[in-house]
């Protein structure tokens, strides 16, 4: 009985070294195929937030409007504008402008966004 149980360690055999490195090859292939799809989803997150932050100014700037006690009603001049009439919350949304026209304008770095 132990003389079975010597042979059959000695006769057991692990993975070879070209097993093993083509198993490491393989998740890395794996992990760089994650890592990309990984990126392309974070870019479109950052595009999708800059987009509703232009939402956002915008139905803040025809509050501004609706609100504008001048006559005739103005625009604001400044996302500040906007901040301290309390229809934004500090701190402002970076790279969007507004103009006294009405026009929300996003920095181009929010629209090459991928």
């Amino acid at each position: 009985m132990l003389a079975r149980i010597r042979t059959a360690r000695e006769n057991e055999s692990g993975f070879t070294l070209i097993e093993l490195l083509i198993v490491i090859v393989i998740l890395g292939v794996l992990s760089g195929i994650v890592v990309f799809s990984v990126s392309g989803i974070a870019g479109r997150g950052a595009k999708a937030a800059c987009e509703a932050n232009v939402k956002t100014v915008q139905v803040a700037q025809e509050a501004f409007y609706a609100k504008s006690t001048a006559v005739p009603p103005v625009y604001a001049a400044d996302v500040a504008a906007l901040i301290a009439a309390n229809l934004l919350r500090a701190p402002a949304p970076t790279g969007i402008t507004t103009s006294t026209t009405g026009v929300v304008v996003a920095d181009p770095a929010c629209s090459t966004l991928t």
